[in-house]
């Protein structure tokens, strides 16, 4: 069953020289429990196009429904119903993560013992139980990325969109990032939305790509199956093949923002 699928997504940006098209028309089905990477060059529309998914940017044209709700009707359902893990993160320093967490649950309008159970579990599943009386400026980038993900779970969406969730991580930690995906599709059935700017993340996380280019799609498939059919071979790599997609190599990694003490939810809330 598809749980997001749109159908001519667009977005127009006014401009000095005219209207900008920044999302000329994306048609997209995505099933129940599928991790789906989100790739193409800088200015290709992949940030608007996660933007307008997770309500936080109004299309301007065309049609969606995420989670079973419509995107432009319905978007408190949407928030409802989704996790947002922005690339920034969004602890607030000053906190412990049982606070961080248990706030978070409370937008949601969890019970509080429901909330501080629920980050109780989050903390034990996800390998920081023993953190969870720290103040998040205390914690390493991995743990950081631990509780951001955690933040994104508090109140059990059906679809995850994550935005370049591994960027300034060290290679141990950014593998246990990925062991955490997939753990959350494969014993939870939750549906994953990434971007990144990391083929081999790419690569070795989604069961299928969409790369974008100009606004539009231009290529999708599995990492097997593209590598197949534009990089010439089964023995080509992923960069083979987005480079013969778009003729341009991939965008580099936008560097981390240091905390700031006035930042606060990295998931999207009911507002």
């Amino acid at each position: 069953m598809a749980v997001i699928s749109t159908t001519g997504l667009a977005r127009t940006f006014p401009g000095k020289n005219g209207p900008v098209e920044a999302v000329r028309g994306i048609d997209l089905t995505v099933e129940g429990g599928e991790i789906i990477g989100l790739l193409g060059p800088n200015g290709a529309g992949k940030t608007t196009t996660l933007r307008m998914l997770t309500t936080l940017l109004a299309p301007t044209g065309g049609r969606a429904t995420v989670a079973g709700c419509d995107l432009v009707r319905d978007p408190v359902g949407v928030r409802l119903r989704t996790g947002y893990v922005a690339q920034s993160g969004g602890l607030d320093p000053h906190v412990t993560v049982e606070e961080e967490l248990t706030t978070q649950g409370r937008l949601y309008r969890m019970p509080k013992a429901a909330a501080v159970a629920r980050a109780a579990e989050l903390a034990e599943d996800f390998g920081f139980a023993e953190l969870t009386e720290r103040p998040t400026a205390a914690l390493s980038g991995g743990q950081r990325r631990r509780v951001d993900l955690a933040m994104g779970l508090m109140h059990r969406p059906d679809v995850l969109f994550l935005d370049e969730p591994t960027t300034g991580l060290d290679p141990g930690s950014r593998a246990d990032l990925w062991n955490l995906v997939r753990r959350l599709r494969d014993e939870h059935g939750t549906t994953v939305f990434l971007t990144t700017h990391h083929l081999d993340e790419a690569d070795a996380l989604a069961d299928r790509l969409i790369i974008v280019d100009r606004g539009v799609i231009i290529a999708e498939g599995t990492p097997g199956a593209l590598k197949l059919q534009y990089g010439g071979s089964r023995q080509a790599t992923l960069q083979d093949a987005f480079l013969a997609v778009t003729g341009r190599a991939p965008a580099l990694p936008t560097p981390r923002p240091s905390p700031s003490k006035d930042r606060r939810c990295s998931s999207t809330t009911p507002h």
